[in-house]
């Protein structure tokens, strides 16, 4: 039987003794039909109200427990019961009621804002955080892996380790440092991995920290360190030398004969040649050290390339047509990198006589891709070619590739130099 049902049986019962002797009294003693009639009508009728009201005092605030229970299970904590009071058994269930959905609230309150606070890190810090389950499928990006991915949350979920290409690093030591390839960026990263429960499941979580552009940073600190001194002990040298061959020069004129003057004289022209080559020389490398910040504007990548290419006219060069894309960059440093990229692919060309060939593409929603194919003879070591002053060039100065490197990362982006497979030649790729 239900509570309810007891609850309403018990209440009938109760009375129903007290109503049976009244009414026996009422018919059996010496009373008109009319008056037995309405008295048995009035204990009828207060017996039935008794009953129902009985019924709805106990039944009326277990509903309300019920419901306030109910609405805590739906984690809504704004209901609260009537009839709280401390002197009052019924009004004591109700204060704790109340209490319980205070707390559960303030907990909710605390783990959202915890949640959203971590959400937030997730979302700014530039390491990249993956989540798998117990298949190895992917259950949590944040948005620097998003990016490392080029991809959206919604399309890489459910997908597993080895289609993002993320297999390797769920393998071997839980902290290494590895050179990988993304579609959103390359280099080498910092690998930690750990484990983790949800809903009672063991989840793997893995943790990609950047590390290129900090050894590069530190890299190019050292070299600024270095040209600085360079800079100023050649200086140091560089000025006298100068001066004096200019103060030589005027007092031969003046006190030698012609012969003698014209041979001392082109000496001396060569010496301040020298010193300013030199001079030249370094200032080049200085470039490295000073490069300005970006000064962004809105840049058509077409007429960008297309005003490039146009500067260079020893090999005819093939511009693949691609999408309309607008880009916020800095147009100048824009130029400089794909001149100094172009040039090298020119340059490899003309020792083979083979093509230069350039397009671009859109690789994500706020990133574009452009590759410059040569037919050289290709690059024998690669590892070295972001070294700077390392060049293979008989006439280079090293710095080229350097400074296109630096301009792309000043604008978010990269640049690789890679021998295509298959040859003949090289790929230059720079991402913005």
């Amino acid at each position: 039987m239900k509570h309810e049902s007891r609850v309403l049986l018990a209440s009938a019962l109760g009375p129903l003794p007290a109503a049976a002797v009244a009414l026996a009294l009422l018919w059996t003693g010496p009373y008109s039909l009319q008056l037995q009639c309405t008295l048995t009508l009035l204990i009828a009728a207060f017996w039935l109200g008794c009953v129902v009201a009985v019924h709805h005092r106990v039944v009326f605030p277990l509903r309300t427990l019920s419901n306030m229970l109910a609405a805590l299970r739906e984690q809504d904590f704004s209901m609260r019961a009537r009839g709280a009071r401390p002197d009052d058994a019924l009004g004591e269930v109700m204060i704790e009621v109340n209490a319980l959905g205070t707390l559960l609230r303030e907990q909710r309150l605390g783990a959202m804002e915890a949640t959203a606070l971590l959400r937030r890190v997730m979302a700014e810090i530039d390491v990249a955080v993956f989540a798998f389950d117990t298949n190895r499928r992917l259950r949590l990006v944040n948005r620097f892996g998003e990016r490392l991915l080029a991809k959206n949350a919604e399309d890489v979920l459910n997908l597993s380790a080895a289609e993002l290409g993320l297999a390797e690093c769920l393998n071997g030591d839980t902290q290494r440092i590895i050179n990988l390839a993304f579609p959103g960026g390359v280099g080498r990263w910092e690998l930690r991995r750990g484990t983790y429960l949800e809903r009672g499941l063991p989840q793997e979580l893995l943790v990609l920290s950047d590390l290129t552009r900090t050894l590069r940073e530190e890299e190019r600190q050292a070299w600024q360190r270095l040209v600085h001194v360079l800079r100023h002990e050649v200086n140091n040298s560089l000025a006298p030398i100068h001066s004096l061959a200019e103060s030589l020069a005027k007092l031969l004129s003046a006190q030698h004969t012609e012969a003698v003057t014209q041979d001392l004289r082109e000496g001396l022209e060569v010496i301040a040649d020298r010193a300013q080559s030199l001079n030249r020389f370094m200032s080049a490398y200085t470039r490295l050290t000073r490069l300005p910040k970006p000064r962004h504007r809105d840049v058509s990548v077409e007429n960008w390339i297309r005003r490039v290419v146009s500067l260079e006219k020893r090999v005819p060069i093939v511009v693949e047509p691609g999408p309309d894309i607008v880009i916020r960059a800095d147009g100048d440093q824009l130029d400089q990198l794909l001149i100094n990229l172009l040039r090298n692919a020119v340059d490899a060309a003309l020792e083979t006589g083979g093509k230069v060939a350039i397009g671009w593409r859109k690789t994500g929603s706020s990133s574009c891709e452009v590759w410059i194919d040569d037919e050289g003879p290709g690059v024998a070591n690669t590892a070295n070619l972001f070294v700077p002053f390392y060049t293979t060039k008989p006439t280079g100065t090293g710095i080229g590739l350097v400074l296109s490197r630096q301009i792309a990362e000043a604008h978010g982006g990269w640049v690789t130099l890679e021998n295509r497979q298959p040859g003949p030649g090289c790929r230059a790729t720079c991402r913005l």
